[in-house]
C-alpha cells in the first residue's frame, strides 16, 4: 500500500480546490448546490413520548405521527428519546423493532389454518379457531397428563404443552396466563423479555 505524505496531500487538496474554482468560473453555480434543502420525513410531525412495551426496563421511546386528511393518524416513526437516562436513545434489538409492533403491513388481520396436508393457509372465524385451540388443548392434557410420578408422589402435572408469554404483556396479562397456565398443570412457563 502506498504512503500519503503530508506534501502529497497538500498537492492533492490544492488541485481540487483549484478545480472548484474554475468550475465555479466556467458557469458552474455552485450556489444553488447549497440551497437545495431535504424535506425531513418527520417534519412538522407530533412528538408524543412513551416506554418501550417489551420488558421491565423502561426504555424511553419517541413517536412522531401525522394527521392525515381523512382524519387519521399516520405513525411516521419511532425511535429511542436521548433525553432518557435509562436508554440515551439506544434501544436494543426488539426496542428497535417498535414501529413494526404498531404498523406493519406483515400483520395478519384473521386467523389463518393450514390442515394436514394442505399446502395453503385459509382464513377461518375467531370461533372457529378458539375451537380448535380448545381441542387441541384438551387432547394434549388429557394424552400427557401425569397424575402420580415414579416414586408415588402426586403431582398432577401436563408434560406435553408449554407456555411462552409475549413481552409485551401487562402484568395483570402475565399474571391471568400464569395462573391459567397453572390450573392446566403446565410446568414449562417462560416469558419472551427473558429469552
Amino acid at each position: 500500500m502506498a504512503t500519503v505524505t503530508r506534501s502529497d496531500f497538500l498537492r492533492v487538496a490544492g488541485i481540487a480546490g483549484a478545480g472548484v474554482l474554475i468550475a465555479s468560473e466556467l458557469g458552474f453555480d455552485l450556489a444553488k448546490a447549497t440551497e437545495i434543502k431535504r424535506q425531513l420525513r418527520i417534519a412538522g410531525a407530533t412528538e408524543s413520548h412513551s416506554v418501550c412495551p417489551y420488558c421491565a426496563v423502561g426504555c424511553s421511546l419517541i413517536a412522531y405521527t401525522r394527521k392525515e386528511p381523512d382524519g387519521s393518524v399516520k405513525i411516521l416513526q419511532i425511535e429511542g428519546d436521548p433525553d432518557s437516562p435509562v436508554n440515551e436513545g439506544r434501544l436494543c434489538p426488539k426496542g428497535a423493532t417498535a414501529m413494526q409492533l404498531a404498523d406493519s403491513v406483515r400483520r395478519v388481520e384473521a386467523p389463518l389454518y393450514r390442515p394436514p396436508g394442505a399446502t395453503e393457509w385459509q382464513k377461518i372465524s375467531w370461533d372457529e379457531a378458539l375451537d380448535k385451540l380448545a381441542h387441541r388443548v384438551k387432547e394434549t392434557r388429557d394424552r400427557t397428563f401425569v397424575a402420580v410420578d415414579a416414586k408415588g408422589n402426586t403431582v398432577n402435572r401436563t408434560d406435553g404443552i408449554a407456555f411462552a408469554g409475549g413481552a409485551t404483556f401487562s402484568n395483570e396479562e402475565g399474571y391471568l396466563a400464569a395462573k391459567v397456565m397453572r390450573s392446566l398443570g403446565l410446568v414449562y412457563l417462560e416469558q419472551q423479555a427473558r429469552v
